[in-house]
């Protein structure tokens, strides 16, 4: 399994482009891996996990071809995860060349935003398909059950495992300390890969609420091991990154790597 990290700040971007404190000032000056767009990765080329407002911009740069997009996991509504209006791009008569819908997958809301967004170009370009928590569904080769995210109160936000060609992958954010019934449905389930929402540096609480933080995501790392959750050689990838955080790319690799913990980049591949 390829996956492929296109963004990797949360909301505001990592500078922001508004702000001039000394973290996103020091990003531009560093520039490489402390330039973060907003969060989004493709899975073997094909399964894409949210369409941030920074996708056309994370195409042109990683040169991919989105037309080979079958399907789109959305996690949920926030502006940095899902521009929909962005998605009237691939309708009849803009893009050529297609020869199957993109499969778009999500709750109520996602549906309501993306159906009034392209919904009156449904047919050949698209399809939407409503999930409920913790109901496996097939996506093209891949199983793929939506798993409840601690977020926003407001919005059923869902996780994802996808497990494909022997391989399960957990993209565990946006959440902050995951819910009981997402814990009981991951017991066991020795997945090859996590990734995990790192959007705060140190906060000193280790079950952050809506986000994870350093001590959320270590303590997280421990309860994979007691509950089996991760294999022995898998991977913890952290992402989505705020400015707020304090932390530039290298100062989060050195408080993660000692733990074995991947710092994500936009642009990096990894294989599982």
């Amino acid at each position: 399994m390829k996956i492929h990290f296109l963004g990797t700040a949360a909301a505001e971007g990592f500078p922001n482009a508004f702000c001039r404190c000394q973290y996103c000032n020091k990003a531009r000056e560093l520039g490489g891996k402390n330039i973060r767009t907003r969060s989004s990765a493709i899975v073997d080329d094909t399964i894409k996990f949210d369409y941030s407002p920074d996708s056309y911009m994370q195409a042109l740069r990683d040169n991919i071809d989105y037309s080979l997009i079958e399907h789109m996991l959305v996690t949920h509504t926030h502006s940095d995860h899902l521009n929909a209006a962005d998605l009237e791009c691939r309708r009849e008569g803009i893009a050529h060349g297609l020869e199957h819908p993109m499969h778009i997958y999500g709750n109520d809301a996602v549906m309501y935003h993306t159906r009034k967004a392209i919904g009156r170009f449904e047919g050949a370009r698209y399809a939407f398909h409503l999930l409920r928590p913790f109901e496996t569904i097939s996506v093209g080769d891949a199983l793929v059950t939506p798993l409840l995210a601690d977020h926003d109160k407001m919005e059923t936000c869902y996780l994802y495992a996808v497990e494909k060609n022997g391989k399960r992958l957990l993209y565990g954010h946006d959440s902050g300390w995951f819910p009981d019934a997402t814990w009981t449905w991951l017991q066991g389930k020795q997945m090859d890969c996590a990734i995990l929402d790192c959007t705060h540096g140190y906060t000193g609480n280790a079950r952050d609420r809506n986000h994870m933080c350093i001590e959320t995501v270590l303590e997280a790392q421990r309860e994979f091991r007691n509950r089996d959750i991760l294999q022995r050689e898998g991977k913890i990838v952290v992402t989505h990154f705020s400015h707020n955080s304090k932390l530039l790319h290298g100062e989060f690799e050195e408080v993660f790597n000692p733990a074995g913990i991947i710092t994500a980049y936009d642009g990096l591949i990894l294989h599982i």
